[in-house]
């Protein structure tokens, strides 16, 4: 029997390592199924990360290929861009006083709950910024890889703030009559053959010049640029398949739970606290903003609160779509918000965070 040529050799992942590749991702699909069944807006990339986090911090190796990992990124960055559409943008603009409160809650909520975490938690202030930026977890998560912070410790306070979002939230807005349980199912466009590859190859080419020019997170932030310019210029309408997009939440949130690999139950049960008072803050500072908006303006107190609230841009929209919330209004509020925590985040970090040697795998 021939042997394996040692340029194939060193390409090909071992057999060890597929199967954990295997196993990472067959834990990650269940976990994302499951929490979809049960309704969890969001469940997909939180069930996804929680089952692989759980596994990993019960022992098992997991591990996600680096190509793979690029492709989730890709995919990803598609869809946050594909919600740039012209109609956004224009509501974008209507909306002058609450995105301007917006981008001032966001500061305070990162600035607050940082300094909770570096204060009575000793944190490093890379990783208490980036564990306090509300919103943009994916984005976050690989900013946080790519500076050395503490991506474990992040990714608790990260989770936390996600999941008891997307799960309390609702049960919040029904029970104080806010809004409707009923849950609603819209159609949602899926772009033409030649729209997919239109931006298939637009998101891999921004990404290829964002890597050559060193840029954090290249292939996350060029897919989205690529996407967004496509969608906001109006050259291609739709999105990913509903398969496609499914795939992409699981990818990313099986991605980020297997960053808990090398994470012990007691390290987790060590940020707990940790993550529990910054949400705690974040939670407080922006119940000031959205009782301002509702005591000076015509703005829905829930439409307000799930716009305001510090989580996952997909789990918010996810929670407009599905409680009666105008999706228009928290979109537009998300992904201004996606924006400025875009681009002021690396700034922040660059600023005040401690001093880091990029790297780009």
């Amino acid at each position: 029997m021939s042997q394996i040529p040692k340029w194939m050799a060193d390409v090909l992942p071992t057999r060890t390592k597929t199967l954990q590749f295997l196993e990472t991702l067959a834990i990650g699909t269940v976990g994302g199924l499951l929490f979809l069944v049960t309704g969890l807006p969001g469940g997909l990339i939180s069930g996804a990360m929680l089952a692989v986090a759980a596994a990993a911090m019960w022992g098992r190796q997991m591990a996600v290929p680096a190509h793979l990992t690029q492709a989730v990124l890709v995919m990803l960055g598609i869809l946050l861009g594909s919600l740039m559409s012209r109609q956004l943008l224009q509501h974008v603009g209507a909306y002058p006083i609450t995105i301007g409160l917006l981008a001032l809650a966001t500061f305070c909520t990162t600035f607050g709950s940082s300094y909770y975490l570096q204060t009575l938690h000793g944190w490093d202030r890379t990783s208490a910024f980036l564990a306090a930026s509300p919103g943009a977890l994916s984005q976050i998560a690989v900013l946080a890889i790519e500076k050395g912070a503490d991506m474990p410790a992040i990714a608790v306070v990260q989770t936390l703030r996600v999941i008891i979002l997307t799960a309390a939230l609702p049960l919040i807005l029904v029970a104080a009559g806010l809004t409707s349980a009923s849950v609603p199912t819209p159609a949602m466009t899926v772009a033409s053959p030649l729209g997919l590859l239109g931006l298939i190859g637009a998101a891999v080419a921004v990404s290829l010049l964002l890597r050559m020019m060193k840029f954090p997170a290249s292939w996350l932030f060029g897919a989205m640029i690529g996407s967004a310019v496509l969608h906001g210029a109006g050259w291609i309408e739709g999105g990913l398949p509903p398969v496609v997009r499914n795939i992409a939440l699981i990818g990313i949130g099986t991605l980020i739970g297997s960053r808990f690999s090398r994470m012990k139950t007691g390290t987790f049960l060590r940020h707990l606290a940790a993550g529990l008072g910054s949400f705690a803050i974040a939670a407080l500072i922006t119940a000031v903003f959205v009782t301002i908006i509702a005591w000076t303006t015509n703005v829905r107190f829930a439409d307000a609160l799930v716009a305001f609230a510090p989580g996952a841009m997909d789990a918010m929209l996810a929670l407009a779509l599905t409680l009666h919330i105008d999706p228009i209004f928290v979109g537009a509020h998300h992904l201004s918000r996606f924006i400025f925590v875009t681009i002021a985040t690396p700034g922040i970090v660059h600023l005040f965070g401690r001093p880091q040697e990029d790297v780009d795998d």
